[in-house]
């Protein structure tokens, strides 16, 4: 299979020789003349029409009535598990399954990441394992979770859609719901995908994006907060701001603030790519198409969207019979120029998670063993 893979991955991205990346972005359309104009302008920082109209492309897109653009999507995540609520010595209910800004996020806030397994269907979050953990380990006290053992209060649940697959996201709101807990949605790789019909990003409280340059499209770095609630999206967009009172020329500042906007360059960028992400969607789902039929003749199993779901497939992946086959295809690939990668390790092994609380994560160490990340671009 190792051979035929290669074979057929450089067919299909037109590439008989050269190196594959991962994924990189693509820069086809207004991008270069919207950053000279940005330039032009001087308004290269935080202030500037294109940050203004990046935001108004996302609610558009995403349906949500408040959208606030940052520097990148850790800085997104920290600011919305704030507005949720999130506190000193609290727990943050997530996946260990995540790249390791999701737990980062919850870190600067002073809390505590509680690791809960994934589906492994979706590979996100799973509503089975949330369920047996909020039945057994919790205890709910005037609309409050707690965790029963520690006294703990758990203020936030962090769901992350890997690889750009909706989680079971409805199920997941439903159950915080009846345990009072938010939901702050990690959609940092899914914009696009939509659940039910409706944008990810879009069911909690808040929800978080990631425009990174390997993200489905960029701004070089970048990330936004949506959110329904009006109070919560002022709130962002003030605390983002170096909480500072808007003034003509006074320095006023009401509470400690973050210098996270995201400045008017990298939104120029963004604006443009915005203008082709539905095309872009449509050629990594063929893609994926184009994958899932390739590997119908071999022993691995390509990771296709959820049920009730549409996904941006913004990393395609197989699944393989275990580590050993999972590194010798790793090593076979890299070495003839295909750029491949394994999940990331989990988050509850990392030496600065490994005293986190965690459920096993079964599935979770399950797909980590096996799990393969193949070329995703969108192709030329």
């Amino acid at each position: 299979m190792f051979e035929s893979f290669v074979q057929f991955v450089r067919q299909t991205f037109g590439e008989p020789e050269g190196f594959i990346p991962l994924h990189e972005p693509r820069f086809v359309g207004n991008e270069k003349q919207y950053v000279i104009d940005a330039i032009d302008s001087t308004f290269v920082s935080s202030v500037g029409r294109y940050v203004d109209k990046f935001e108004e492309q996302i609610r558009d897109y995403t349906g949500a009535r408040h959208a606030i653009a940052t520097v990148n999507g850790t800085a997104s995540l920290h600011i919305a598990l704030l507005l949720a609520g999130v506190e000193q010595g609290d727990l943050v209910l997530t996946q260990p399954l995540s790249f390791v800004a999701t737990s980062n996020a919850i870190a600067y806030t002073g809390a505590e990441p509680c690791f809960i397994d994934v589906d492994p269907n979706t590979l996100s979050l799973s509503p089975d394992a949330l369920t047996d953990f909020l039945k057994n380990q919790t205890t709910l006290r005037n609309g409050i979770c707690y965790h029963t053992a520690t006294g703990r209060r758990i203020s936030a649940c962090v769901p992350m859609h890997t690889f750009g697959h909706p989680a079971r996201i409805g199920e997941l709101i439903e159950i915080c719901t009846a345990h009072g807990i938010p939901v702050v949605e990690d959609a940092a790789e899914s914009l696009g995908s939509t659940y039910d019909g409706q944008q990810t990003g879009t069911f909690g409280l808040l929800g978080t994006y990631s425009f990174n340059g390997n993200k489905t499209i960029t701004s070089g770095g970048g990330g936004m907060i949506v959110t329904n609630d009006e109070r919560l999206g002022k709130l962002a967009k003030h605390l983002t701001t170096q909480a500072k009172v808007p003034h003509r020329w006074e320095f006023n500042h009401d509470q400690t603030g973050y210098n996270y906007r995201l400045p008017n360059l990298n939104a120029a960028l963004a604006c443009a790519q915005m203008e082709q992400l539905d095309g872009f969607i449509a050629n990594k789902r063929q893609l994926a198409s184009l994958y899932q039929t390739f590997f119908q003749d071999y022993p691995a199993r390509f990771v296709t969207q959820p049920a009730h779901s549409e996904s941006n497939y913004w990393l395609n992946a197989i699944l393989l019979a275990d580590r050993t086959e999972r590194d010798a295809f790793l090593t076979y690939t890299n070495d003839h120029g295909i750029m491949t990668r394994p999940a990331w390790t989990l988050l509850s092994s990392l030496p600065m998670l490994r005293h986190c609380m965690h459920d096993g994560g079964a599935n979770a160490q399950d797909i980590e063993d096996r799990l393969v990340n193949i070329p995703s671009s969108v192709r030329l």
